[in-house]
């Protein structure tokens, strides 16, 4: 059983009773779900992911006005809940984990996760949180929201202005054309393989993060973005050939290998460009359809500048 499906019916079989029966005046303003950090949240645990803060827990999300007595009291109701559930007993808090599960603020888990208690980001502040914080706000399942308001914010996060995206995933564009189909090559034929695979692994980090934005969806945190891209809609089909351009070795005895994969990723990622209606240029030079890309930005300030402002 998936840690979310876990923590669900662990809610259902103790929570949701607890609840009902010690907490009723406060029940209408709470929600609890599952979401944040951790594999579970993505629904990417397995046996690997189960040696630290897994558990049968989950989120009891209360405003910020809870009077601090009834704070203390539903911390140790909840602390009371089986210690075990489902053969999967109840973790320790991980020194490198934190507190993921139990009584959290509402106002205060969305400001660790994207500096606002509330979801309003300004055009700043899209470019300043990291996509896989807004991932962190919005992933998982809020099993109950009596009161609304953590659903609201994670709907009011959940999709980026249109305009940053095109920014985005101009910047991303361009560093893809500077590092995969200029700087690569160059690397490779100075001898330095070094430099080489440092700018094939630049080139695959901006393929994997224009991916998502042309899916409209956010990167998960690094060591997830490989098996999260392999589930797009859009561009998946890719994960194979840009996994070989960081895990493989710049052979010497074929030096163009990699060049011409490169090239070979760089027009499927111009079709995609194309299809989508977000670029005027007709070669095969990435530069040019980011600063194609760029154009279509409306915002006059934020078409402005510089194409890398939002890498």
């Amino acid at each position: 059983m998936k840690g979310i499906e876990l923590a669900k019916s662990f809610f259902e079989a103790y929570g949701k009773p607890m609840l009902e029966t010690d907490f009723p005046e406060i029940l209408p303003r709470l929600a609890v779900g599952l979401c944040g950090s951790g594999s579970e949240c993505y629904g990417y645990d397995d046996e690997v992911s189960r040696d630290h803060d897994f558990e049968a827990g989950f989120c009891i999300f209360v405003p910020e006005d809870l009077d601090r007595k009834t704070e203390f009291q539903l911390e140790r109701a909840y602390s009371k809940l089986p210690k075990e559930f489902m053969g999967v007993k109840r973790s320790l808090l991980s020194p490198v984990g934190g507190n993921r599960h139990g009584v959290l603020h509402t106002a205060q888990f969305f400001t660790d996760k994207t500096g606002t208690p509330d979801g309003k980001l300004s055009l700043g502040d899209w470019f300043s949180v990291p996509e896989f914080a807004l991932l962190e706000a919005t992933n998982g399942e809020i099993f109950l929201d009596n009161l609304g308001e953590v659903s609201a914010i994670r709907e009011r996060l959940s999709k980026m202005p249109e305009d940053v995206r095109l920014k985005k995933l101009a910047a991303h564009l361009l560093n893809m054309g500077q590092a995969g189909q200029y700087n690569y090559s160059r690397c490779i034929e100075r001898g330095e393989t070094g430099g080489a695979q440092l700018a094939a692994a630049e080139f695959v980090k901006s393929a994997l993060q224009a991916a998502f934005l042309v899916n409209r969806q956010y990167m998960p945190y690094y060591k997830w973005s490989f098996r999260a891209f392999r589930n797009l809609p859009i561009l998946s089909e890719l994960a194979d050939p840009l996994e070989f351009l960081i895990s493989s070795d710049n052979e010497a005895e074929n030096p163009d290998l990699k060049a011409a994969l490169i090239e070979d990723i760089a027009t499927n990622y111009i079709a995609v460009l194309k299809q989508e209606s977000i670029t005027k240029a007709t070669c095969n030079n990435l530069e040019s359809h980011a600063y194609s890309v760029n154009d279509f930005v409306e915002d006059g300030d934020l078409r402005n500048e510089h194409v890398l402002f939002a890498l």
